[in-house]
């Protein structure tokens, strides 16, 4: 947490809530998209925005940017209001569900901070300790009764600039929903600037909480709340009855002499990756006519990964089997289609068919592209849900094989460095969570010329290790 960096002095502690009007109790249902994530660890972010002379004065700061946040904050969740609330799971309920109640001191946390750290060697690319991000986001709280969804830490750095941190519970929001949010704050706090009046927020930034549009035809919620109790009872055996607990699983990130870098492949580099690939695929798979092209995410985690797995690998000797595992937005893919506005978890997860060695193999970039690729086109044919049942078991027979799983975060779509709330775009955006388990970071890049940002955290040597092979394999 935060209070505990000695970088660190919080201002203030608010407890936001939606405007007066917004006063009725409401429920929201889980779906099985969202079930799967429940004690899973939070999802951490940081927009980090630089600030001219004349405003980043701590008077003008918390006298003027602070509140506009706040109330924008307010504003927006207006129109977000589970957001506001809880996950609970009453005894009486088969299922846990979100409740807001405004009588129940329901509301999102904010934490307003002041930092005495190096703005630039926070944003700074090159690898710096993995611990520094932790200040800037806040914690979400959550307890065997109760898990909250939404909390938010506003960092200032004097003479310098800002971040906004946030911790987002994962069954509630996927990384397009968590976007969607900060986009509709970001607007309504720039109309706040302009007019200073109550704005509307645009349709396109409306979401929808519409859970009658997800069909669960294979009973797949009931299959994943099932076995969130059994793993509750096998890893807890001394807690019986404690099997709807809510607290969220300790998922520890990696601090101690590990570090945090963001490398970037251009739109030239994605190109170089994409001609390596294809013509190996002649060589490799001559009775399957190879792709026209392959996408940018297909090529960026390709490279990256085979990167990570070569120089864990490198450190760690024994460590050499891999797998890769993403998830793929269903809004568009699902039948019939749900609307690009869906707010909630819309995404599952793939298992890529790779084989465990491939990723340190000498032609890993390609043996993994391709992989990737057939996946996605197996999804695109298909449907996104195929195998959905054996997902659980699947992470868990390969963990127990003691093959590494890679998994990825955010994407390079959802447009992170346009949001602006009224000082400009951000000019560093960071998932920092990352470091809870072996996961690469993706956002487009920040000049918006068509290139990816991947960032990682590794320990120092590994770190060392991977830039090496990142830098030199694109030469």
């Amino acid at each position: 947490m935060a209070s505990n960096n000695k970088n660190i002095k919080i201002h203030e502690h608010f407890k936001v809530v939606p405007p007066p009007s917004s006063t009725q109790t409401s429920t929201t249902p889980l779906t099985f998209f969202d079930i799967f994530w429940l004690r899973f660890h939070p999802v951490e972010r940081i927009f980090y925005y630089t600030l001219p002379n004349s405003q980043s004065h701590p008077s003008f700061f918390y006298q003027n940017i602070v509140p506009k946040l706040k109330t924008s904050l307010s504003l927006t969740l207006q129109h977000f209001l589970p957001l506001a609330g809880k996950i609970i799971w009453p005894s009486d309920s088969p299922k846990p569900f979100i409740q807001f109640n405004p009588n129940d001191d329901d509301g999102v946390s904010l934490l307003i901070a002041e930092s005495d750290s190096d703005f630039n060697h926070v944003i700074e690319n090159s690898p710096h300790e993995a611990s520094l991000s932790h200040s800037f986001v806040p914690h979400l709280e959550s307890t065997d009764s109760f898990a909250s969804i939404i909390s938010f830490q506003i960092t200032f750095f004097p003479k310098s600039g800002f971040s906004i941190g946030l911790s987002t519970h994962h069954a509630v929001l996927d990384g397009k929903s968590s976007t969607l949010f900060i986009k509709a704050w970001a607007y309504l706090c720039n109309k706040i600037i302009e007019t200073e009046e109550s704005p509307i927020l645009l349709p396109k930034l409306q979401p929808s909480f519409d859970r009658e549009i997800i069909k669960d035809q294979n009973g797949l919620g009931d299959s994943f709340t099932s076995n969130w109790i059994e793993i509750m009872a096998k890893m807890f055996p001394n807690e019986k009855g404690n099997e709807r607990c809510l607290k969220i699983l300790p998922f520890q990130p990696k601090l101690d002499d590990y570090v945090r870098a963001t490398f970037e492949l251009t739109r030239e580099n994605l190109s170089t990756i994409k001609q390596m690939v294809l013509s190996k695929w002649e060589i490799f798979d001559t009775n399957e006519s190879k792709p026209q092209t392959l996408s940018s995410f297909v090529l960026t985690c390709a490279y990256s990964l085979v990167c990570l797995a070569k120089a864990i690998h490198g450190v760690e000797n024994e460590k050499e089997k891999f797998a890769f595992a993403f998830t793929v937005d269903c809004r568009a893919r699902l039948e019939p289609p749900i609307p690009n506005n869906y707010f909630g978890n819309c995404v599952w997860g793939n298992f890529v068919d790779t084989k465990p060695y491939d990723f340190i193999n000498e032609d890993g970039v390609f043996l993994v592209a391709k992989s990737i690729h057939e996946k996605i086109v197996t999804i695109n044919e298909k449907g996104p849900l195929e195998g959905t049942n054996g997902a659980f078991d699947k992470y868990m027979s390969m963990a127990s094989e003691g093959i590494e799983i890679i998994g990825v975060a955010g994407s390079n779509r959802f447009g992170v460095y346009e949001i602006d709330f009224g000082w400009g775009r951000p000019e560093k955006v960071e998932i920092v969570s990352v470091d809870r388990g072996s996961t690469i970071g993706l956002a487009e890049s920040k000049n918006g010329k068509g290139g990816i940002e991947v960032g990682l955290v590794l320990n120092r040597h590994a770190m060392d290790l991977f830039s090496t092979l990142f830098l030199e394999g694109l030469h």
